[in-house]
């Protein structure tokens, strides 16, 4: 059974980003990215990097790119496994995908938003959505722009 993917907003200090979460096509990093938009996780983070032409990088809650999402029950930073296949790919600008240390597997909560295509990414970074409204905003973020609130508001249809 498949289910229709979720769309979640960014409301930024520069705007609003919608992007549809590919739920069906990469469950781990999809659902782990919708459950730190539950927890509220990204109110009030910045963008940390910014590559002109590249990336747009946040959800470090240390605003250094050097953190993630520590879990309360354990007290342990949480990381998933890389997920990446090979329709998911780095192909325009407005490709969503986590970001990780040099381990594949430490994807935790940074996420990077493409500002152009970037296919030497492709299979070796989870890309988990896609920027369905506001690429505009997106092109217009920098390093220390704020995500103000995340919210999810469109649930996964089943």
């Amino acid at each position: 059974m498949t289910t229709v993917d979720p769309v979640v907003e960014l409301e930024t200090s520069k705007g609003k980003i919608k992007i549809q979460v590919l739920l069906n096509d990469a469950p781990i990093t999809a659902g782990n990215f919708l459950d730190l938009v539950g927890r509220e996780f990204y109110n009030g983070l910045t963008f940390h990097r910014y590559e002109p032409g590249f990336v747009i990088q946040g959800g470090c809650p240390k605003g250094t790119g050097t953190g993630g999402f520590t879990d309360p029950q354990t007290g342990r930073e949480r990381t998933i496994a890389l997920e990446v296949k090979p329709g998911l790919k780095h192909d325009a600008a407005g490709i969503v995908a986590m970001a990780r240390s040099n381990n594949p597997n430490s994807a935790s909560s940074q996420f990077y938003i493409t500002l152009g295509a970037a296919s030497f990414l492709d299979m070796q970074y989870a890309v988990f959505g896609k920027v369905v409204e506001g690429l505009d905003v997106a092109r217009q973020l920098r390093a220390d722009d704020r995500m103000i609130k995340v919210t999810i508001l469109q649930p996964a249809a089943l």
